[in-house]
């Protein structure tokens, strides 16, 4: 006896179906569910709208079945709090989706704990296809690879961490952001730049620390330990990074602040010394949260793509998923720079 369908409920719409009406073969509108390339716009335009106006959903229990895939990444991040990792998570979600993929997540509460085993054997019994290892380099967090991702039976891509000609790793280039906010303040006439990073034992805040003082000595200006204050990416660390900076480096009159949450911390100091910015002190952050422009003075800072990294790495875990079934040349092992962008705004710009 066939199953029959209860009265008022709808029949699922199947892929025959989709294929039927939009004059194709079920291969094709398969293809084009899962962002192939080969089929051509027209083809693919048609095959879209006729999935719209049916209303067709593919079974993900059955595509995982056919294919021996889960159609899931999994996420590791940490620090959601942050802009940065927030921002990046969103686009890892964005460009799984527009893939195909969906995504399991696991929040790291301690990103320096070399915990990676548990997480990593969580991922795996969970059956995803690839991994994205979003937490940051932080510490000694990154010893765990010598041990085991030669072993790892899926693709596994690394964000936030230094350069590797052997691992998978998509970052943006923190140093030449660090460079691009020292340079800038040394063309308006600042000549005594003072620093205050990020916590020092993530990769990114020793990275825009290299950068200021790779800026500082290529222009033949010193670049001191008393120039430099370790904040911890807060507003308020920033406020006490300026304060300790006044007292040490008396002559300073620019500062490049890690991230916008820390030059936010400056501008405030600043304003209650009745110091003017920009004209007796320049401020540069990093990050360009959405709120720079509304700070006052409206902040310079340093823009990352934090949504194009995420999708990037979505990318490149995909490709080498595809490369890892024979369907597709297996990508480059090189690590994938994104650069920075100054966006310069008032607080910088010396009349």
């Amino acid at each position: 006896m066939r199953n029959r369908v209860p009265p008022g409920a709808k029949r699922r719409v199947t892929i025959e179906q989709v294929a039927r009406h939009a004059r194709v073969s079920a291969q094709t509108v398969s293809r084009v569910m899962n962002n192939y390339p080969v089929v051509a716009d027209k083809t693919r335009i048609r095959v879209q709208r006729v999935v719209s106006r049916l209303g067709y959903q593919p079974n993900v229990l059955a595509r995982s079945l056919v294919h021996r895939r889960s159609y899931t990444l999994g996420v590791v991040a940490t620090g959601l709090e942050y802009f940065g990792p927030s921002g990046t998570l969103v686009g890892i979600e964005r460009q799984a989706s527009e893939l195909g993929y969906s995504i399991l997540l696991i929040l790291l509460p301690r990103p320096q704990l070399d915990d990676a085993e548990r997480v990593l054997n969580s991922l795996l019994s969970r059956q995803v296809d690839g991994i994205i290892w979003a937490v940051p380099e932080i510490g000694t967090n990154r010893n765990w690879l010598r041990r085991q991702s030669p072993h790892l039976p899926v693709p596994i891509v690394f964000l936030s961490m230094h350069a590797s000609s052997s691992l998978p790793v998509v970052c943006v280039d923190n140093c030449e952001g660090g460079r691009l906010a020292t340079d800038h303040l040394l063309s308006q006439g600042y000549r005594h730049v003072g620093l205050i990073t990020g916590p020092l034992d993530w990769w990114e805040a020793r990275e825009r620390r290299q950068g200021w003082r790779d800026s500082l000595q290529a222009a033949g200006l010193q670049a001191e330990e008393r120039q430099v204050f370790e904040g911890d990416w807060t507003a308020s660390s920033g406020e006490q990074g300026f304060c300790h900076l006044a007292e040490r480096f008396s002559e300073m009159d620019a500062v490049f602040a890690g991230n916008d949450q820390m030059a936010l911390g400056v501008l405030q100091a600043a304003h209650r010394r009745a110091l003017r910015v920009p004209a007796d002190l320049g401020v540069v952050g990093f990050d360009d949260i959405p709120e720079c422009a509304y700070f006052w003075p409206p902040l310079t800072t340093v823009r990352q793509e934090l949504r194009q990294l995420g999708g990037m790495a979505v990318k490149h875990v995909a490709d080498m998923i595809l490369a890892s079934r024979g369907e597709a040349p297996a990508p480059a092992q090189d690590t994938l720079w994104l650069a920075p962008k100054l966006v310069v705004r008032f607080s910088s710009i010396r009349g």
